[in-house]
């Protein structure tokens, strides 16, 4: 039996967005606190009316430049959600979410 090789050539191209906050004032975070969309500014520090709905690819969370766990936080179109996660952080402290669309291109 002679051997077959097959060659698979995929190719993923993905969009990067983000999205920045300086919080204004100290927010206690608690299971279910929300941060809407509007209150962040986007890559070119125009005002952000909503968030990307990422079908294809996932959001990061940065809070003062540390990638917080997938399962901490949820993202929706207009707001950031935080999940089962208490704390405080305070008034100056950056959160960052990078919306990471992925595309396979034929």
């Amino acid at each position: 039996m002679a051997l077959s090789l097959i060659n698979i050539n995929v190719n993923v191209t993905g969009t990067s967005t983000r999205f920045f906050n300086v919080l204004a004032a100290p927010l206690v975070i608690a299971d279910g606190t929300t941060v809407a969309a509007t209150s962040f500014l986007d890559d070119s520090g125009t005002a952000a009316a909503s968030f990307p709905v990422v079908t294809n690819g996932y959001y990061n969370l940065y809070i003062n430049g540390v990638l917080q766990e997938g399962d901490s936080y949820t993202i929706t179109a207009t707001e950031l959600t935080f999940n089962t996660v208490t704390g405080n952080l305070s008034a100056g402290t950056p959160l960052v979410i990078e919306a990471v669309e992925l595309v396979t291109l034929t």
